[in-house]
């Protein structure tokens, strides 16, 4: 998270250092930072520092960082956890120094902070000047912020992050125990199946070493585990016995203590409904022109869909064909690819010269000509009278993409069927 947040307050017009391990200079480079082998040069003159460091190390780098921190400036930390953090920030950092705990609740895929739920943990007295800085930071994003103590936090995220995090390795473990072939499953997959085998693959592609800190440094996950585990014999042992009546018993229980499941059925049929749209947009699209942008890499492909399988689409892009997978894509928009086109293509310049009529003008016949072929615009770049009549010129800027001998000519017809006359 650390160079998702390098960027995002550079975007803001903040000058932004990083410091940490080998290679980060090339990090730099990407990311049109600085970089500095020596922190502790740079710490004193910074207003704000961020830790963003593994779990188990976070405590020691705020000991090593608070005393060195100007006085009024801030230290926050990026951790999944608050406790540990917050009361090494209450020890280490000095009087005249703030500090803030912090937990962004997604990860580093998320284009922005648009709907996205960012925690705050304020210390009473250590963080006056600076909080409304960050949470009007944060509001000007559109993040949902909460604003809670490092218990609360820590409980929270204990089932949050804990419980379900452990949920889906032991899940994606299961299948490996199993010998479970999981991709020739999805043949015979349904939507929800389809869609849990998506959060299982996304946890299980990630850091190892972050899930198991978020599970081992959290003192309140052990309970949770044992509980969970509890559940999952209890509910075994009924199907074993075949006990229909108590299961049934049991989830409605559940049901009831989980509160709202007509909302939750809304919410994941909508999401359902959204993937089943994506791909019969696709589907519908073999033929045709798309825009698709890979997600992760952010890299944009436009061509001509060729074939769309459940997982697969592939793309003629230029004379080249190329597969890509479906869940690593999001299609563009018209509007969407268009603008693109028009940033990224090298446009052509077309000039077209003619005598209009004596009651007409100029910007009139620019606004009918500009309207008239999507990714052509127009402008009016000279006019003078002429014994012939009134003269004008408008520059055809033709998008690259485009067929600009085809748009030129068009573009001569119409002006004549305006009753204009082309100067030669």
């Amino acid at each position: 998270m650390g160079q998702w947040f390098a960027t995002f307050f550079k975007s803001r017009g903040y000058e932004v250092w990083i410091s940490g391990k080998s290679g980060k200079m090339e990090v730099a480079e990407r990311l049109g930072v600085h970089f500095t082998a020596e922190p502790d040069i740079v710490i004193p003159t910074c207003d704000i520092v961020i830790v963003s460091v593994p779990i188990n190390i976070t405590p020691t780098l705020i000991e090593q960082t608070g005393p060195k921190m100007k006085k009024g400036s801030l230290l926050m930390d990026l951790t999944s956890l608050k406790k540990k953090p917050v009361e090494a920030m209450k020890r280490y950092v000095p009087e005249n120094v703030e500090f803030l705990g912090t937990h962004p609740m997604f990860g580093p895929s998320i284009p922005s902070l648009q709907g996205q739920t960012f925690i705050l943990t304020p210390v009473d007295g250590r963080c006056e000047r600076w909080f409304d800085h960050i949470f009007n930071l944060l509001s000007e994003e559109e993040a949902s912020i909460e604003v809670i103590t490092p218990d609360e936090h820590d409980h929270f995220v204990s089932i949050v992050q804990g419980l379900t995090h452990f949920a889906y390795i032991t899940i994606g473990a299961t299948m490996q125990k199993l010998d479970f072939d999981v991709k020739g499953s999805r043949r015979f997959m349904s939507p929800v199946y389809d869609i849990m085998l998506d959060f299982v693959g996304r946890i299980l592609g990630q850091n190892p070493e972050l899930y198991a800190l978020i599970q081992m440094e959290n003192p309140e996950v052990i309970r949770v585990h044992d509980i969970f585990i509890e559940r999952c014999r209890h509910f075994s042992s009924m199907v074993r016995s075949h006990d229909t009546g108590q299961f049934c018993e049991d989830m409605k229980a559940a049901a009831l203590h989980f509160g709202d499941t007509s909302s939750a059925l809304r919410r994941s049929d909508k999401l359902i409904n959204s993937k089943v749209a994506e791909f019969e947009e696709l589907v519908h699209s073999t033929g045709h022109e798309r825009g698709l942008l890979h997600i992760y890499s952010g890299k944009m492909h436009v061509g001509i869909v060729k074939k769309v399988t459940s997982s697969n689409v592939t793309l003629k892009e230029g004379k080249k064909e190329l597969q890509l997978k479906i869940g690593n894509i999001r299609i563009l928009s018209a509007d969407e690819l268009n603008h693109w086109k028009e940033n990224k293509l090298k446009p052509t310049l077309r000039d077209i010269s003619v005598f209009i009529p004596r009651s007409a003008r100029p910007f009139t016949i620019q606004q009918i000509l500009d309207c008239r072929i999507d990714g052509v615009k127009v402008e009016t770049i000279d006019t003078y009278p002429h014994k012939k009549g009134p003269s004008a010129t408008f520059r055809l800027n033709i998008r690259g993409d485009l067929d600009a001998y085809e748009i030129h000519r068009e573009m001569e017809e119409l002006l004549e069927g305006m009753g204009c006359s082309l100067r030669k």
